[in-house]
């Protein structure tokens, strides 16, 4: 396995709790985070102290699960293989989860489950369903 593509960082003052340290060797206070899910997860707004902006996010997952059932080409790339760099898989969504998605060919009956940290994109060849209110409110 080649580590150059994921070193872990490594952050000053942090101790092996995740507590940011300071000079004078006591826990400064980590700032607080408060995600609220709405509509069956669909939309996520996190806010954190000293009044940021509210984000509203859309994710893959959720893309996926609104365009079940419809077929769709997945393009992925596995950085530490040599035989399989690139590779496409066309199938029936069956199902997405925060790191996979499950699909079936109907060409072979064969199913897959593919790891969502190699995916690059997916094609569709039909209009794809996306809820508004995963837009941001500007």
């Amino acid at each position: 396995m080649n580590t150059n593509y994921y070193s872990n960082p490594t952050y000053p003052n942090v101790g092996v709790s995740g507590l940011q340290t300071t000079a004078m060797g006591t826990v400064a206070s980590m700032p607080s985070m408060n995600t609220n899910n709405s509509s069956n997860n669909n939309l996520a707004t996190m806010q954190a102290n000293n009044n940021m902006l509210e984000l509203e996010q859309s994710y893959v997952e959720n893309i996926l699960r609104l365009n079940r059932g419809k077929l769709a080409t997945f393009y992925l790339s596995y950085p530490d293989s040599v035989e399989w760099r690139d590779k496409t898989y066309k199938g029936i969504i069956e199902t997405a989860g925060r790191d996979h998605i499950i699909i079936s060919d109907p060409q072979n009956g064969k199913w897959y489950l593919l790891l969502m940290i190699y995916l690059n994109y997916v094609e569709f060849d039909e209009k794809i369903n996306y809820s508004p209110e995963y837009y941001p409110q500007n």
